[in-house]
């Protein structure tokens, strides 16, 4: 009797492990290699880490190399794993493609990772514009703006110095992590939104442009504790290019 158990306790021992090395991630995941491995891998899913599309000293001296390495690398990435950890708990749904639509949808999610979605999605999305909203100061000038973004600029929050000092103002005051970001409301008119940890405007209903990330992970290697003069060091960097070609295809509809 002993030896049937013994072997019994084996054999579903063998097929846990087995199950577990071929498990998938549904639509997503690939299969894992058949040697069951000495630890387990990292949770996959639909989201990735987009790479930087730029140097990480591109942006220097106004945000310096290492900073740019451990803000891509490792934040934003960890939030891109924790995301796939959230939705790997509900395997039987599957996820869109594109993150912004997942935050831009927090009540179709189920409650019980609703919260993990809204902040690791949040910061996935949030991170995923804010790179491409930057570029190297070498090719960096407002006179870049185009003349549609700048006439809504002038008329809906007083021009490009205005929105300079109110982003900065709104900074300063954000208390503890998050985001200003300027955005088309409902309306489609230019607004700032400040924002806690990593909300995202999509969830709000509102479409970002450009948001200033004022966490301390984004400014302290060089700035310290001086936000201020992150925020007005970081539009030595912003691409205004990319910002208005956005605007105009969402006033496209």
């Amino acid at each position: 009797m002993l030896t049937t158990r013994r072997q019994a306790l084996k054999t579903l021992t063998a097929a846990a492990i087995a199950s577990t090395t071929l498990g998938r991630f549904p639509a997503f995941g690939q299969a894992a290699p058949a040697a069951v491995a000495a630890a387990p891998a990292a949770p996959t899913g639909p989201y990735k880490l987009p790479p930087l599309p730029y140097a990480y000293d591109a942006l220097e001296p106004h945000i310096d190399k290492e900073t740019m390495h451990l803000h891509h690398d490792k934040h934003h990435q960890a939030y891109v794993t924790k995301l796939n950890e959230a939705l790997a708990k509900e395997p039987s749904l599957t996820w869109p493609i594109n993150v912004d639509d997942l935050v831009k949808n927090l009540d179709a999610v189920p409650e019980s990772i609703r919260t993990a979605v809204r902040n690791q999605g949040g910061g996935h999305a949030n991170h995923s514009l804010f790179w491409k909203t930057l570029r190297s100061p070498v090719i960096n000038g407002d006179t870049m703006v185009d003349p549609a973004f700048a006439k809504a600029l002038t008329e809906d929050l007083g021009g490009m110095d205005k929105l300079k000092a109110e982003m900065a103002e709104q900074g300063g005051k954000l208390f503890g992590s998050g985001w200003v970001w300027l955005v088309l409301d409902g309306g489609k008119k230019l607004t700032l939104l400040p924002l806690p940890n990593q909300d995202s405007p999509l969830t709000e209903g509102h479409y970002p442009l450009f948001g200033i990330d004022v966490w301390e992970h984004a400014y302290y290697l060089k700035y310290h504790n001086v936000r201020a003069d992150y925020i007005t060091a970081i539009w030595n960097v912003v691409n205004w290019d990319f910002i208005s070609a956005r605007y105009a295809a969402a006033m496209k509809g």
